[in-house]
């Protein structure tokens, strides 16, 4: 930055590459909605094959099939060619698709392969459409951000562009998927982006509502889950609202422990991780014999808990059937998405819950744990929030379900390192921190941490004595460089570096500092610009230590080397770490005399 520059020191950091990158979201976002349009018939049309033995892509519920027994076999066909399809496919398909995304924005620059985006959704296609008891939003995550991302990588774009398409991709299907299209851009910001900048954010919203209005033209504008009214909770309500959250965060927590540790066992088995999808089918499809509706993606169910269609003895066997399945399932590695699993575990608690407390309706708690489990499973509560929401239209219940999120979020964050969306990364060996916070070098100017008064070196100095200077006794306590200067004005900067350069030019012996130094190399700062902009100097050019000069005349003002940068980082820690009372009560009769 030129001294005097001020268009550097703004509230956000956005250039005309916006403009680019907002061009590009409504493309982004026309295949986020198109392949969650492609996934969900694909699902059908496994369904039925599987099912009940027809190819249509007509909606059809897996509960209502006339298998029988044979429904066991179902699913360990479909987990079979999932194992088969990631080990000479890609690996990168098993899973629930939200961490591999994750993975491909931290370590892969935000490149996901072409064969990814085919065999990710065919074969949660087919996961699903067995009888998985999975979801379609995290496959439909990844393979829309495999879309925006290979559809970035045509154009010459950075790696923070590219990201900003993937997860354009990624909340372009969720919405398509569920209508959410809020939602959708508060899960970029809480869980794929690791920014809140509107280079990132701007894009996201244009193709979350391009996918929007796409579902609207196919789907019409209805909830996916429509339900009755709720009423108002009185004030006590909300502290059961709470209690639910807490409830929720615990389950949460369990439910992360549970897949982990079915995975863990998996991976101590004497078999190729290609077959660990078959085992899991075994228990899907013995779940499936005794409650055939925890099988599949399960919005039949959801609706059903949502509008008080279910008896507390049928929740019960549902919500003990899904979480076995669905753990058992996921940690061996089959392809299928977490959110609507979540979503029946968390109403079937919440309607639970709301049988046995005397304010509210069975429905309205079921909305609650569904929003809740979510939130504190995915560590998203805001999204979790709006979700809900948007989900049922049901926008008079958006304060019990913020103090339900919030609640939930809270007793996952202190109960878990890290949640069911991150362990996975962690244990890859990557670590993916959740919290955003300006970055003190934003914020800080140059005057805050430069040292002063500087010990400079004359420009009429000659090359023998700076040799001497260097190489006196005091060595030890000699910087690597110092400021050149010239009647208090900078005219450079001598390191020892210059000395071993100048030694083979045999120059020592004729020559003054003044006459060797290189002004034009020498990089500066100045007092008034920010610390970050001046560390992004020093990274480019590598040196350890910059003069500080004034703008109007050279002057040099102060030095800053990499320890003080440091600095700023100390006052960061010092106010989240310090402690005091700035207003102190008196703590006893006499104390309130005195005063």
């Amino acid at each position: 930055m030129n001294h005097g520059d001020k268009s550097r020191l703004r509230d956000f950091s956005a250039d005309r590459r916006l403009v680019i990158l907002v061009a590009m979201a409504p493309v982004v976002g026309t295949a986020g909605a198109g392949a969650a349009w492609v996934l969900s018939r694909l699902i059908e049309l496994v369904t039925n094959l599987a099912y009940f033995g027809r190819f249509d892509t007509a909606h059809v519920v897996i509960g209502e099939h006339r298998l029988g027994a044979l429904s066991v076999l179902v699913p360990v066909a479909g987990c079979l060619i999932i194992g088969l399809m990631a080990r000479f496919g890609s690996e990168k398909i098993r899973g629930h698709g939200i961490p591999e995304a994750l993975e491909a924005i931290l370590i892969g620059r935000s490149r996901i392969q072409p064969k990814v985006a085919l065999l990710k959704p065919l074969s949660s296609a087919i996961s699903i459409g067995t009888g998985g008891p999975f979801g379609a939003e995290g496959p439909i995550i990844m393979t829309g951000g495999a879309l925006g991302s290979l559809f970035a990588q045509c154009f010459a774009l950075s790696s923070a562009e590219r990201k900003t398409l993937l997860v354009a991709g990624a909340a372009a299907g969720m919405t398509a998927t569920f209508g959410t299209p809020v939602a959708g851009m508060l899960l970029a910001v809480e869980l794929l982006l690791f920014e809140w900048k509107p280079r990132s954010f701007v894009p996201v919203a244009v193709a979350a509502v391009v996918a929007a209005g796409w579902r609207l033209w196919l789907l019409g504008a209805a909830p996916l889950f429509p339900m009755a009214t709720v009423a108002a909770l009185p004030p006590l309500g909300l502290a059961y609202c709470a209690l639910a959250g807490i409830a929720a965060g615990l389950a949460s927590g369990g439910l992360t422990a549970l897949v982990y540790a079915i995975e863990d066992f998996f991976s101590r088995l004497p078999l190729h991780w290609m077959w660990w999808p078959l085992l899991g089918g075994v228990i899907v499809g013995l779940g499936g014999l005794v409650e055939p509706h925890a099988l599949g993606v399960g919005y039949d169910v959801i609706s059903r808990l949502l509008n008080d269609g279910m008896g507390s003895r049928e929740e019960a066997r549902l919500l003990v059937i899904k979480v076995i399945i669905w753990t058992v399932a996921l940690g061996s590695g089959t392809s299928g998405g977490i959110l609507a699993p979540l979503l029946i575990i968390g109403g079937s608690m919440g309607a639970l819950f709301g049988g046995a407390v005397p304010v509210g309706t069975p429905a309205l708690w079921a909305l609650l744990g569904m929003a809740a489990i979510m939130g504190g499973t995915m560590r998203a509560p805001l999204t979790a929030t709006v979700f809900a929401l948007e989900l049922t239209h049901q926008f008079g219940a958006a304060l019990p379900l913020a103090v339900a999120c919030a609640m939930a979020h809270a007793t996952t964050v202190l109960l878990l390192k890290r949640s069911i969306l991150t362990e996975k990364v962690a244990r890859h060996g990557h670590h993916v921190v959740r919290e955003y916070i300006v970055d003190p070098f934003e914020t800080t100017r140059v005057a805050a941490i430069m040292a002063g008064p500087v010990e400079t070196l004359p420009t009429a100095m000659p090359l023998g004595e700076v040799v001497a200077f260097f190489t006196s006794d005091g060595q030890t306590h000699r910087h690597k460089s110092y400021p050149v200067v010239e009647d208090g004005r900078l005219r450079g900067m001598v390191s020892r570096a210059d000395l071993l350069r100048w030694e083979t030019e045999e120059r020592l012996a004729e020559a003054t500092l003044g006459e060797s130094i290189r002004q034009d190399e020498t990089v500066v700062g100045y007092a008034d610009e920010l610390v970050a902009d001046l560390a992004d100097r020093m990274v480019a050019a590598d040196v350890g230590r910059v003069p500080i000069v004034d703008g109007k005349d050279g002057t040099l003002v102060g030095l800053v080397a990499r320890r003080d940068l440091l600095r700023v980082r100390a006052r960061q820690v010092s106010g989240e770490r310090e402690r005091e009372a700035l207003i102190r009560l008196p703590r006893s009769a006499s104390q309130l005399q005195e005063g």
